[in-house]
């Protein structure tokens, strides 16, 4: 296990869903900060399996609970849309003839954001990493430097003068194969995550997300410790 708390490092909060790019994300962020975990749930497919990989994950870093933030946003879930939250729509399993894929949340990342800046201006925490990553998920609105590029603008005119926070996007021009190399690196627990978006007993090895996962550890040369199907 890792501490992550150490005298005179400034605080930081990470969005940590328990996949792949939020763990190797905590990783990177554990190294200069103290960190402060935020997970939100929002009914989508696999929330249990995603929690457990969030608790176990924050366990490997020692992050008190002081540090930590566990909230749901059900709405997302009623307004639908996505793959992830609707039963009824047919979860990727290639994008090849999609602008956007169904598995994109409609304006998540800014909802998820939204709760850390709260956040962040009640603990004082100055930046908040989320891993976001552009290259291998180039149709996500949401996944785009212009984005991140106005969120901090957002934060700058929506805050209070004395705050200074700044959202931190460490993986965003890295591909998947990179990001499993930096993980391997840092000693991230990546047998502890989770990227399936279908099931929660073992991953599918089918979905979009489960396709990039494999093909991301097998261009890295390292084993995938988690079960598939």
């Amino acid at each position: 296990m890792v501490e992550s708390n150490s005298i005179g490092k400034g605080l930081a909060i990470v969005l940590l869903s328990g996949g792949l790019d939020s763990c190797v994300t905590t990783a990177i962020a554990s190294e200069t900060h103290t960190i402060a975990l935020l997970h939100v749930g929002y009914s989508q497919r696999t929330q249990l399996r995603e929690y457990n990989s969030f608790r176990a994950i924050a366990n490997y870093y020692k992050v008190p609970g002081k540090r930590i933030l566990i909230t749901r946003l059900d709405y997302l879930k009623k307004i639908g849309g996505s793959s992830l939250t609707d039963p009824t729509i047919p979860v990727d399993k290639d994008n090849a003839n999609q602008l956007i894929p169904m598995s994109y949340v409609p304006f998540r990342n800014t909802h998820l954001l939204s709760i850390a800046v709260s956040w962040a201006e009640v603990i004082k925490a100055e930046k908040i990493y989320i891993g976001a990553v552009q290259q291998d998920s180039p149709d996500y609105p949401d996944c785009r430097s212009e984005y991140y590029d106005a969120f901090n603008r957002l934060i700058e005119v929506g805050t209070k003068p004395s705050t200074n926070i700044k959202v931190i996007t460490p993986l965003l021009s890295m591909n998947k194969s990179e990001i499993v190399r930096k993980g391997i690196e840092l000693a991230a627990p990546l047998h502890l995550t989770w990227s399936c978006y279908e099931r929660n007993d073992m991953a599918c090895g089918r979905c979009q997300s489960c396709t990039l996962r494999l093909k991301a550890f097998a261009d890295a040369g390292v084993e995938d410790k988690i079960l598939y199907a």
